[in-house]
């Protein structure tokens, strides 16, 4: 087992004086080199909403679910900012943004990289992300009856990514995932409701504005499918350009009856790190787990191998959990899980880093 270093550290002491020799990556190096750099040694573990609850505990100072089974943080740090279009103090997943504002300058001052999804509820239909039984992006596009209303939600989401700073008041970088999975049916801006010419025409907009109209240069857009294609061509159909995004990468779940999971996974992060080295950009495994984790082994017999080819493990930066939900679902082991001695197994291999690991290799 690595040697893990454990922080302990309030919120609040480290907002107000941060002089550890540790530095955020906005001191240093950028996010998009420091990214670039470590997927040729180590790929970073990722958690989604690490820091504010886990399977038995909820907004408690230090804790995290990969920290009890592992020794130490993640070195990602995964958040969502579903129902801040809406103006709504929490998230979809009930996190309230003041929590989550304090948590992300807490992870980017522990060293850790946070990135961030949007699954917005429609302007349109008042309905959350999932619901597809009406089109809605043909609405908000420029031209749009709604239109309008969008650009407020846009500048809702702006605020609040801009006011991420650090002790110093510097801006926090960070990776944004708007309009992931679009190449599914199950999201209102994906395939059963959305042209690819329109889809890139919203991508295009959305970082236009966020980045040209409201000053967001502290961030890198990822631009993330579903997995489930088989060429370059397939992966691409819904790409929005090269100078709208920054880094490339793929979400992969393994649900119930999936077969050959860990080989269509593997053709899948191939052909996503080809594009990503035509592109010369950083790659990343963006979502992936096994609901509620049936199998004690996921971790190192199936995720593990599925990123363990020299080809696919020298060429991703990062590999993003979904989260521990204790009234809903959970993908990443917890203590007294069956799966928990597998997942210590994952955690201590030479090329998975937590924070610590991160830390010391920057």
């Amino acid at each position: 087992m690595k040697n893990k270093l454990v922080i302990f550290s309030l919120v609040a002491g480290m907002l107000m004086g941060c002089n550890s020799q540790k530095k955020e990556m906005s001191e240093s190096k950028s996010l998009y080199e420091t990214l670039k750099a470590t997927q040729q040694k180590g790929i970073l573990l990722g958690h989604q909403d690490d820091l504010a609850y886990g399977q038995h505990w909820k907004y408690v100072d230090g804790e995290s679910d990969v920290k009890r089974v592992s020794g130490d943080y993640p070195a990602v740090f995964g958040w969502d900012l579903g129902g801040l279009e809406r103006g709504d103090a929490v998230n979809l997943d009930s996190v309230p943004f003041d929590v989550m504002r304090q948590l992300v300058v807490k992870a980017g001052l522990m060293g850790g990289v946070n990135t961030f999804s949007w699954h917005p509820y429609s302007v349109v239909t008042g309905e959350n992300a999932w619901f597809t039984d009406s089109t809605v992006v043909e609405h908000i596009l420029p031209n749009g009856d709604f239109h309008s209303e969008f650009v407020k939600e846009l500048d809702l989401i702006a605020d609040f990514l801009l006011s991420l700073k650090n002790a110093d008041g510097n801006p926090i970088e960070f990776v944004f995932r708007p309009w992931h999975e679009m190449n599914g049916a199950w999201f209102w801006w994906g395939s059963k409701t959305t042209t690819p010419e329109e889809y890139k025409q919203l991508f295009r907009f959305t970082v236009d504005y966020l980045k040209n109209k409201k000053g967001l240069s502290n961030m890198l857009i990822c631009y993330s499918p579903n997995g489930g294609y088989k060429t370059k061509e397939e992966y691409m159909v819904w790409y929005p350009g090269d100078d709208m995004v920054d880094m490339l990468g793929v979400d992969i779940y393994e649900w119930p009856g999936m077969e050959n999971w860990v080989e269509n996974t593997q053709q899948n992060l191939s052909v996503m790190i080809e594009v990503a080295k035509e592109k010369n950009k950083p790659a990343a495994f963006t979502e992936t787990g096994c609901e509620n984790l049936p199998d004690s082994t996921w971790f190192t017999q199936k995720l593990y191998q599925a990123m363990e080819p020299d080809s696919i493990s020298s060429n991703i930066s990062y590999v993003l959990l979904w989260r521990n939900d204790p009234k809903k679902h959970h993908f990443f082991s917890y203590d007294g899980h069956p799966s928990e001695a597998d997942a210590k197994q994952f955690t201590s291999k030479p090329d998975i880093w937590l924070l610590e690991d991160f830390n010391s290799n920057k």
